[in-house]
């Protein structure tokens, strides 16, 4: 019986490993759902799942930001983009495209770099502490423009890049519709 207990992962172990497979499976759908609404849904759903892994990573300020921006924001952003083009009434919209190869091999090759940078960066074994109450914010602020300023400036470029994404979604296209 200690053999069995011994391999089962401990309940955060669980969790985080059922939250990954969740993301994944919704990332999946983003990138495989024909119907460009489900598709939104998709991406919400792996929205608030990095929220949920946020806050099983105890990182509540955080989790709270990405239910807000994210989920509440850029989510709600999309999907009102999508149901105000008219494509999204003239039924499925097209998975392939001519751009299909580029995007595939610059996904190959972002993949790549991304896991060389994760094998290659030598992570710090722990974390240091924040602090507790009201002063964790001003500390997590002085880390965003002093430690992760590079990773602050990529995430408001993420940020640029989803509402510049929603506008070319949203923008009035001639001929659309029979126009």
């Amino acid at each position: 019986m200690e053999q069995l207990t011994s391999l089962i992962p401990p309940i955060q172990q669980q969790i985080f490993m059922a939250l990954a497979l969740f993301i994944a499976v919704c990332g999946v759908m983003v990138a495989v759902t024909r119907n460009l609404f489900h598709s939104a849904l998709s991406l919400v759903g792996a929205l608030f799942g990095m929220a949920a892994m946020f806050a099983l990573l105890e990182a509540e300020f955080v989790a709270v930001a990405q239910v807000l921006v994210y989920v509440g924001a850029i989510s709600t952003l999309i999907t009102f983009a999508i149901m105000l083009t008219r494509g999204m009434m003239y039924g499925r919209t097209s998975p392939t495209n001519r751009q299909m190869l580029a995007s595939a091999i610059t996904a190959f090759l972002l993949f790549g770099v991304l896991l060389g940078l994760t094998f290659n960066t030598p992570w710090p074994a722990e974390a240091g502490e924040l602090g507790s109450g009201i002063a964790v914010v001003p500390t997590l602020g002085l880390l965003f423009v002093n430690d992760y300023v590079i990773a602050f400036i990529m995430l408001a470029l993420l940020l640029l890049v989803a509402l510049s994404g929603a506008l070319l979604v949203a923008r009035d296209r001639k001929g659309v519709g029979g126009e």
